[in-house]
């Protein structure tokens, strides 16, 4: 049951519903539509008081630069945290491939324990991930990373090259550096005073949106949804990107971890296999 439950944590496949993938959008558009009644209210009461003129523009022009430069930002990080899952199962698999080939060798030594560390690993890396770890619990997994260090410690006395040692200790040196790559961006918030001029930005924006005079014709209400929509959604969108890693919240927009998915499936796999069992 475990080994089914995994094939159906795979990310970025055909088995995304649209509700995920439009869950942002339904959002934002449900938000839009209560402002749009509230200006549909002010326009009718007559109170609106700006008239559009270039110091309006050019206050939404410098806007939408700021909050421009705040998303390039943002993005920066989110694709570097696409790339971590990659480097992860990169160094866990050379790992594991050198500690086999040494197994062949050295019958004395068991490869099954550090396949049960790799697997635990994994699978606390993915819960401490869930919504219920509130997306930032890395420790349980660098703590089962620290049971490989006296695993490691021993092989050069098992008659391992000094040099495939310290390889192996390189490699757990940058899976750990992944995790806490992983553990720093969940848990600090991106230049939190920028964030909080984004917010205000927004805020201005859609107060000073709702307080300009419009005829009241269909293209004024198309184009202030068209505003207030592109605002608020960006505003929605950067609090889901500073949480790259964010699971079990109903979305599409975390990173995947569809790779480090197989590699525990396979590293199962080989746990349970009869020649795995024999050494």
């Amino acid at each position: 049951m475990e080994h089914s439950l995994i094939g159906h944590l795979h990310f970025g496949g055909a088995n995304i519903s649209y509700r995920k993938k439009f869950r942002l959008f339904i959002i934002v558009a449900s938000v839009v539509l209560i402002l749009s009644a509230i200006k549909l209210a002010i326009h009718y009461s007559g109170l609106e008081l700006l008239d559009l003129n270039r110091l309006v523009t050019s206050g939404i022009a410098g806007a939408i630069f700021i909050i421009g430069f705040m998303l390039s930002s943002i993005l920066a990080d989110y694709k570097e945290a696409e790339r971590i899952p990659a480097a992860i199962r990169t160094e866990i698999e050379a790992i594991d491939g050198d500690l086999e080939m040494f197994a062949e060798e050295e019958t004395t030594f068991d490869v099954a324990k550090h396949r049960g560390i790799m697997v635990a690993l994994l699978a606390k890396l993915r819960t401490g991930l869930g919504h219920a770890k509130d997306h930032k619990d890395i420790t349980p997994a660098l703590d089962e990373l620290a049971k490989l260090t006296p695993i490691l410690g021993r092989l050069e006395g098992l008659g391992m090259a000094s040099n495939f040692v310290v390889r192996l200790r390189n490699s757990q040196d940058r899976l750990r550096s992944s995790l806490l790559r992983i553990y720093t961006i969940q848990r600090v918030e991106f230049v939190p005073s920028v964030r909080v001029l984004v917010q205000t930005l927004v805020s201005s924006i859609i107060i000073l949106l709702m307080l300009l005079k419009t005829e009241g014709d269909p293209a004024s209400a198309i184009l202030f949804g068209f505003m207030a929509y592109m605002f608020v959604y960006v505003l929605y969108l950067i609090r889901l990107l500073e949480q790259p890693f964010a699971k079990g919240h109903g979305s599409v927009d975390d990173v995947s971890l569809f790779l480090l998915d197989e590699l525990e499936e396979k590293l199962r796999a080989s746990l349970n296999a009869p020649e795995a069992k024999e050494i």
